[in-house]
């Protein structure tokens, strides 16, 4: 969990909003410390977590927890994580060799034509206790959370930007809307900015950004490769669109082993 990032975002695991869609996103960089840090924060906050993990396996992301000093062990032991290791799941079923059956989250891979409505289903039981905390009931854990990493790993698995585009307006509605949870989605971009392409990735992209509440952008520094800086993250909020003026910031961060630190553009030492 990075402390600076918390303070850009003026959030703490004590005090944070609820009923947030954030989304993460990247460009010739990599945006995957900040899948990790939203991780580390919603455990540390207490929260029920969801993570449907398309792109590493459950010991990738294991071991980049635990160096930011997050178990997901004992989150699971606990009932607090349910992880859904969707890179395995999806080589079982697409292995003809292997007889594992695979989960049935991910049966869009046997019917493509179904859409995305099984791991609906399955995001809707991992939260079948936050609903009952919604109704009266308390299971000891805070708001819901459900993180997807990478989202756009569903385009190259097969499904459509509109099946995607309504699996994530589903969760909004269930998750942010209803439970008064939040939603982290990483989605990763190919190419240069294109804003009329027509590119599946592209319009993902402006489909999410539009249902998004904050959007967190990681591209390379345009000046090319730095030692000292690994590249730069536009934080825009979104909640504040229809001001005069729109909340949007630059940053420029490095990632160390054990968390990241964040710059304000031409400074030399870590900011907020």
């Amino acid at each position: 969990m990075f402390a600076e990032l918390n303070s850009i975002l003026n959030v703490s695991p004590e005090d944070f909003s609820r009923g947030e869609f954030v989304l993460l996103s990247d460009r010739q960089s990599d945006a995957s410390f900040l899948i990790h840090h939203f991780l580390g924060f919603y455990l540390r906050a207490g929260c029920q977590v969801c993570f449907v993990a398309l792109a590493q396996s459950l010991s990738h992301y294991t071991a980049v927890s635990q160096r930011l000093g997050v178990s997901l062990s004992q989150a699971k032991e606990k009932g607090q994580l349910v992880f859904l290791e969707g890179l395995n799941e999806s080589l079982s079923i697409l292995n003809p060799h292997d007889a594992r059956k695979g989960s049935e989250a991910m049966d869009f891979l046997r019917n493509p034509s179904a859409g995305l409505q099984s791991l609906v289903q399955f995001v809707s039981s991992s939260f079948s206790h936050a609903r009952s905390a919604v109704e009266g009931a308390n299971d000891g854990h805070g708001p819901p959370v459900l993180l997807v990493d990478d989202v756009s790993l569903l385009l190259s698995l097969g499904a459509t930007v509109d099946a995607v585009l309504d699996f994530s307006h589903y969760c909004r509605a269930a998750v942010c809307s209803r439970l008064k949870g939040n939603v982290v989605m990483l989605l990763r971009c190919d190419g240069e900015n294109d804003v009329e392409s027509d590119d599946d990735s592209e319009r993902l992209l402006r489909g999410l950004t539009h249902q998004c509440s904050l959007a967190l952008h990681v591209r390379s520094l345009p000046t090319g490769y730095c030692r000292d800086i690994h590249g730069q993250v536009e934080v825009c909020d979104r909640r504040r669109q229809a001001d005069s003026q729109q909340k949007k910031k630059t940053f420029q961060y490095k990632v160390h082993d054990r968390g990241a630190s964040f710059f304000a553009p031409g400074t030399s030492s870590a900011v907020l």
